[in-house]
């Protein structure tokens, strides 16, 4: 029954894949759903991309180990995701662009920013790694095929349905993972956890009172775990592409702010449920469980046959849902960036035929469907490859957050920021976090020990911002003609469809 319930899960996935394809006409319907959806769809797929296996699997597991504190990872994204709403998301969202290194070009009005797409694709590119190698170990339990199989066979799915219909498919397959994850969490895995280790008193009594008690405090994780979720993840999610994406696709900077803020705080409640989970796990299953198979684990323990193959294909919705959307910002990214950008560092010019939105419609539309499958592939062949992948997705997120986030954000907020100012704060930023690894790893005497250091990044962001500081107010500020044009497409006063600034004459 719980095979048969995947398995119809995964026909359901690539039907709406081929539903989606009947909506898009165009490579903006394809890339940023068309900048159509509304609040339900809009809440539903940013929630479902933002709460992918690190949250599920990854916060029930943390939930098993450190009790009720294991919340803070999703709490930490869900705080993430307020901010970037509250404060950022309605001027990106009139930005009209397609990814962060064009909005950096906005603001700056330099080229020199585009660079800034090479990492944003590395690290988009690891997302889907660590989702496609998450959501095999499921298909390898369930299904009994071996692991190489179980990669490929997940991953086809994910590419097929990603490529067919771009957003549109994608936001149509969120929205019905987003469904089975609430189900399955919430009212299913959630409750009967909580019955079968009988409730608050009967997990203290099977812990004991010193252990049952540690499990119900909320910073038994340590507060330097908590301060490194914040800094990684919060910030992390203010700049990341996979996420301004989905910022993208809102019909009005409304929906962004208010059906982001939804999510916000449906991500809360999530995190909350996962740690709960996690603490009746940690009464219910052997005291040695290894904290990654606890979710699924506990879903066999407390549920029946066929209710356990919905919470199980929860788990797989919240990887794939994750790799979905880092998928088609990966491919949007390298199209829009990183392809013009070795273009002219190879003396090509300034070729457009990887401009997005260039030509005949049909023609750009299968322009991303192949950065798509190319880039899918990629990240498949990784997978295979790899067995862990923790320490190249934290070098991932350090460069992103240590070199990108200063530049993005002071952008947005101060005007007095520069080009100059932002390039140097990337190089000196990301060559700082990177640096710091390999200093630590040294006194560690591992490699890996300063790869997985929290100090590096918190190094990297403070040199980032003396030097965007610094360098910003010692060179000419940014010219008044680049300022105005930022201002009126942050305004929302750009006509996408002709390309030309119109500003709405005052009424007096």
């Amino acid at each position: 029954m719980d095979i048969a319930i995947i398995i119809i899960y995964l026909v359901a996935m690539l039907a709406f894949g081929f539903w989606g394809k009947t909506r898009t006409k165009n490579s903006k319907d394809f890339l940023v759903a068309g900048r159509r959806l509304g609040p339900g769809f809009y809440t539903g797929t940013m929630a479902a991309v933002v709460l992918g296996g690190a949250s599920t699997v990854g916060g029930v597991g943390l939930g098993y180990k450190f009790g009720i504190s294991g919340m803070w990872l999703v709490v930490a994204i869900a705080v993430g995701l307020l901010l970037l709403s509250l404060l950022f998301a309605p001027a990106i969202q009139r930005l009209k662009v397609y990814t962060v290194a064009q909005m950096l070009q906005l603001r700056y009005g330099i080229n020199g920013t585009q660079a800034s797409g090479i990492v944003m694709a590395l690290y988009t590119l690891m997302l889907v790694v660590t989702s496609t190698i998450a959501y095999s170990t499921i298909f390898h339990v369930l299904f009994g095929t071996e692991r190489w199989a179980s990669i490929t066979i997940g991953a086809a799915i994910v590419i097929i349905y990603s490529s067919i219909g771009g957003m549109w498919s994608i936001t149509l397959t969120d929205m019905v993972q987003f469904i089975i994850k609430t189900v399955g969490v919430f009212f299913l895995l959630l409750p009967f956890s909580w019955a079968q280790a009988g409730g608050y008193d009967g997990i203290v009594k099977r812990l004991g009172e010193t252990v049952g008690a540690s499990h119900f405090d909320l910073f038994a994780i340590g507060g330097d775990t908590i301060i490194t979720y914040f800094v990684i993840y919060t910030f992390g999610m203010l700049i990341g592409q996979d996420i301004w994406q989905r910022v993208f696709t809102a019909r009005s900077p409304q929906v962004a702010r208010w059906g982001g803020t939804a999510a916000g705080i449906y991500c809360v409640l999530y995190g909350i449920a996962g740690a709960l989970i996690g603490t009746a796990a940690a009464a219910v299953l052997p005291k040695d469980a290894v904290k990654d198979d606890v979710y699924a684990a506990m879903a066999e323990h407390a549920l029946p046959v066929g209710l356990s193959g919905i919470v199980l294909a929860a788990a797989v919705a919240a990887m794939m849902s994750t790799a979905s959307g880092a998928l088609i910002a990966s491919a949007t990214v390298a199209r829009a960036d990183v392809m013009p950008l070795l273009r002219r560092l190879v003396g090509r010019g300034t070729d457009h035929s990887h401009d997005i939105g260039q030509g005949n419609p049909e023609h750009d539309i299968r322009s991303n469907q192949i950065y798509i499958v190319v880039l899918g592939v990629v990240a498949t062949l990784i997978a295979l490859v790899l067995n862990d992948v923790v320490a190249a997705l934290t070098v991932a997120y350090d460069v992103l957050v240590g070199g990108l986030l200063v530049s993005i954000l002071g952008g947005l907020i101060w005007k007095r920021a520069n080009g100059a100012g932002a390039i140097a704060s990337m190089i000196v930023g990301t060559a700082v976090t990177l640096g710091s690894m390999v200093v630590y790893g040294m006194i560690a005497g591992d490699a890996l020990s300063g790869v997985l250091a929290n100090e590096p990044i918190y190094w990297g962001l403070i040199s980032s911002v003396i030097v965007y500081v610094v360098v910003s107010l010692a060179t000419k500020p940014t010219p008044a003609d680049v300022l105005q044009r930022w201002e009126d497409r942050k305004a929302g006063n750009f006509d996408e469809e002709t390309g030309i600034v119109v500003v709405e004459p005052q009424s007096h």
